[in-house]
């Protein structure tokens, strides 16, 4: 993911960002040249027959402009060189009257004000210091107390100018900025959502090794428990006893160590209806009785309802072969047009747990089953029955479409 890394301009770039000052005083050598070339053929106060007084001000005024050498650093003070100079000459030609320029009405300040009206709202925090700044130097331009149409017009555009090029500079500049940090701030969100997703995936990931290897596993140490009571020789006994021990103690480490992660899984490939026999089929084996009944279409429950059901069995059966050695279970399905109904129901159980196998699992099955069964706005009862067994009934709808969360 790029990220803006916050080196310094002087460490890359264009070479006028990486020299700005030597820009800048380029920059100021052409007006001081300019301003000099313009005054000396007449373009603004140079009087047709110049004196000491009119060459000493030719000096001044390149003095002046070559303040936009600092326009970066200090604009308010390059206006306030350049209007003391144009307000100087202005004095000097009218009222005292030691200039008098050549062509009289025109403007005196030196065509560097109009980069100079550029700095303060361009480079200076203070807006409103720097409009003050502006409105005396665009007073000292237009010279309202001798009234020319002409001059004052000249002058209001030479003072104006610069400042309309820097608000939208600045502006487009605050614009780009601001785009700029959308599009990082966008990328960093793109980046949290997809870390997001793959945590999301990995816990998924782990949620779905949990519950299949718990479910096998268990049926190993179910069927190591059996061979250990039927074997006829001490040998085979001992080797029942290790698998049966050695699967509990896989079945501890699986808990520890993906617990009790879950999300809604995405591109499930759970089994569905189809699966209930082998799951009922599995539970035969390793000997809990367990009976399948089913009643209606089980076309008519849609893959994302019949994988939820699926889990729902598989938890059951689990539960059962954990916590209720003996018992027997009926596993009782409906599936109706509008919702299917699985009920698993076992009856007491015939002797007490091993405390081996019943403390394996997160010990959040059934409230996980739920969080799924909510998500297809279905319904989820597990409770003890009258005569000591023990009942799972879930209730969804019978069509979800695959397009929503798969759970």
């Amino acid at each position: 993911m790029s990220r803006t890394t916050g080196q310094p301009e002087a460490c890359g770039g264009p070479w006028f960002r990486r020299h700005r000052a030597a820009v800048d005083v380029a920059i100021a050598v052409a007006f001081v040249l300019l301003d000099t070339g313009l005054t000396l053929i007449g373009a603004t106060w140079w009087p047709e027959h110049p004196g000491p007084l009119a060459w000493a001000m030719l000096g001044v005024q390149a003095l002046a402009c070559a303040s936009l050498a600092v326009r970066r650093r200090a604009p308010l003070a390059v206006v306030g060189v350049l209007g003391a100079f144009t307000l100087a000459v202005s004095l000097l030609v009218e009222p005292a009257g030691l200039l008098t320029p050549a062509h009289e009405g025109g403007v005196w300040a030196p065509f560097s004000t109009v980069l100079a009206a550029y700095g303060p709202l361009f480079y200076q925090r203070d807006r409103r210091l720097a409009y003050a700044v502006l409105a005396a130097l665009t007073l000292v331009v237009m010279r309202p107390w001798e009234p020319s149409a002409t001059t004052m017009t000249i002058g209001l555009l030479r003072t104006a100018v610069g400042p309309l090029l820097a608000l939208y500079f600045d502006t487009r500049r605050k614009l780009v900025r601001a785009l700029v940090g959308r599009a990082e701030r966008a990328e960093r969100e793109r980046y949290l959502l997809a870390e997001q997703a793959r945590a999301e995936e990995r816990a998924r990931l782990a949620g779905e090794m949990h519950d299949v290897v718990t479910h096998r596993v268990s049926l190993m140490v179910l069927q190591a428990g059996a061979l250990k009571v039927t074997a006829a020789d001490e040998a085979t006994r001992r080797a029942a006893e290790d698998l049966r021990a050695a699967g509990c103690q896989a079945l501890e480490e699986l808990r520890d160590l993906v617990g009790i992660l879950r999300t809604a899984p995405e591109g499930d490939r759970t089994p569905s209806v189809a699966g209930f026999a082998d799951l009922v089929a599995e539970s035969v084996a390793v000997g809990t009785p367990t009976e399948l009944v089913e009643e209606g279409d089980p076309a008519l429950a849609s893959p994302v309802v019949g994988r939820t059901a699926y889990r729902v069995l598989r938890e059951a059966l689990t539960n059962v072969r954990k916590h209720a050695p003996g018992a027997r279970v009926r596993v009782r399905v409906e599936y109706g047009q509008a919702r299917v109904r699985l009920t698993v129901r076992n009856t007491p159980p015939a002797g007490a747990p091993r405390s081996a196998l019943a403390g394996t699992g997160s010990g959040l099955g059934l409230a996980h089953l739920r969080q799924r069964i909510e998500l297809v706005h279905g319904t989820l009862r597990a409770e003890p029955c009258a005569d000591g067994g023990f009942s799972v009934e879930a209730t969804l709808p019978a069509f979800v479409p695959t397009a929503g969360p798969e759970v």
